[in-house]
């Protein structure tokens, strides 16, 4: 694939996970009805609701940064994991199968996002030898 396909879908991938993480967020710390019904049906208390929208709305951010905090951004990957994980299994827990399309969905934009982010910015791990 050439760089510039790839550029077009990590930018295509990262503003639609973005989107989706940056109203959730939104929703998430303005009380949004809808959203904290849900999230507290499934179990979460209120300050968990608070925090994930700040870290989903930072996480956001990050992202959008071009060429810039890609270590951080790795990490911003991983708690879009995990929330899309938990997502999954505390909904297929509480409300059913067909209740967990949105994060299978949300899943497979964020691994198309994180796919391209790899592969236009390889990881260095050298070792620092400097005394």
């Amino acid at each position: 694939m050439k760089t510039k396909s790839a550029q077009y879908i990590f930018w295509t991938s990262t503003i639609l996970i973005s989107l989706w993480f940056g109203a959730s967020g939104f929703f998430e710390l303005t009380e949004n009805e809808l959203i904290w019904n849900i999230t507290q049906h499934l179990g979460y208390p209120a300050h968990f609701i608070y925090l994930l929208g700040v870290l989903k709305i930072l996480g956001v951010l990050i992202l959008l940064l071009p060429n810039r905090l890609l270590r951080l951004k790795e990490w911003v990957y991983a708690g879009i994991f995990f929330d899309i994980l938990f997502a999954f299994v505390s909904k297929l827990a509480v409300l059913g199968l067909s209740s967990t399309v949105d994060a299978i969905i949300a899943f497979t934009i964020a691994f198309t996002s994180y796919l391209m982010f790899r592969k236009l910015y390889n990881a260095s791990y050298a070792i620092n030898t400097a005394k």
